[in-house]
């Protein structure tokens, strides 16, 4: 009787996975599962006509730097095609390691993958490498994955997110924007992206100092929201009737954390009984 060896022979990883190399996931998988990348994936077309679907599609997004940190704040609707309103509740911000988070605007679904392989790639590099990337490398990464998604994104499926960390070797919080290219341009003070951020922007411009508090600078994250949403469509504005306020994330020298859902709805609460007095919100200190 042959002997059995079940659970006695010892497998052999890939010669792939033991072969040195980049530091890089997306490398690896580029060149061992290049179907596994999004931008690989064949789209599907509609009866050979060359046109897509309607996708989920997210805005607005924000973001700014004050005393401690940077915070990221986003609207919770996403629509489908010409204005139809298919979640009240979509998740927009989401952290990509422990002093950096990202915010999605475009195609949701490309979004939340992109965020994905970007949190992979994060990981990878410091397991390869022992120590996290820096804040710019990360920012170079996610700027690699949009300029990687540009067939998809030529097509409708366009991510343009916004990327916000703090650099504990600096002490110093950045916030960094993207082009469907990949394109990435950092930041000073502010900035926002998606249908409703020229309005979201304009409110920042006014309402933005330099060095402001946690408080105040959420406060008008949500006041440029607000704004947002009475302008664009696309954008939804804290809901007092379903309960439905905006996503804040806050990224300081302790971290990523988000903001709990009590304390954004106690703020966007002032904001809303204050718009009461004054419908088109505060206006620019004097100094």
């Amino acid at each position: 009787m042959e002997e059995s060896t079940k659970g006695t022979a010892v497998e052999q990883l890939p010669p792939e996975f033991l072969t040195p190399g980049s530091s890089s996931f997306v490398d690896f998988l580029a060149s061992h599962a290049p179907e596994q990348l999004p931008a690989h994936r064949r789209l599907p077309d509609d009866a050979g006509a060359g046109t897509l679907p309607d996708f989920p599609h997210g805005t607005t997004i924000v973001a700014a730097t004050y005393a401690d940190g940077v915070l990221l704040a986003a609207d919770r609707r996403v629509t489908l095609g010409n204005g139809m309103i298919a979640h009240r509740e979509f998740e927009k911000l989401f952290p990509a390691d422990e002093f950096s988070a990202v915010g999605i605007a475009g195609s949701t679904g490309m979004a939340e993958e992109m965020v994905r392989l970007l949190r992979l790639e994060l990981e990878h590099y410091e397991k390869i490498e022992t120590v996290p990337l820096s804040l710019e490398g990360k920012a170079n990464r996610l700027g690699t994955l949009i300029r990687d998604n540009l067939g998809p994104a030529m097509q409708g499926l366009a991510v343009v997110p916004l990327f916000a960390g703090y650099d504990p070797r600096g002490g110093a919080a950045r916030i960094y924007s993207y082009d469907i290219t990949g394109g990435r341009a950092e930041e000073k003070g502010f900035a926002g992206t998606g249908s409703g951020s020229v309005y979201a922007r304009g409110a920042l411009k006014k309402l933005y100092r330099e060095g402001m508090g946690e408080e105040d600078a959420v406060t008008m994250a949500v006041q440029a929201l607000y704004d947002a949403a009475e302008d664009d469509s696309a954008t939804g504005g804290p809901d007092a009737t379903r309960r439905i306020y905006p996503l804040v994330c806050t990224v300081t020298e302790e971290g990523c954390r988000r903001l709990p859902e009590a304390r954004v709805a106690e703020l966007s609460l002032a904001v809303l009984d204050g718009r009461r007095g004054r419908p088109d919100g505060p206006n620019a200190p004097l100094s």
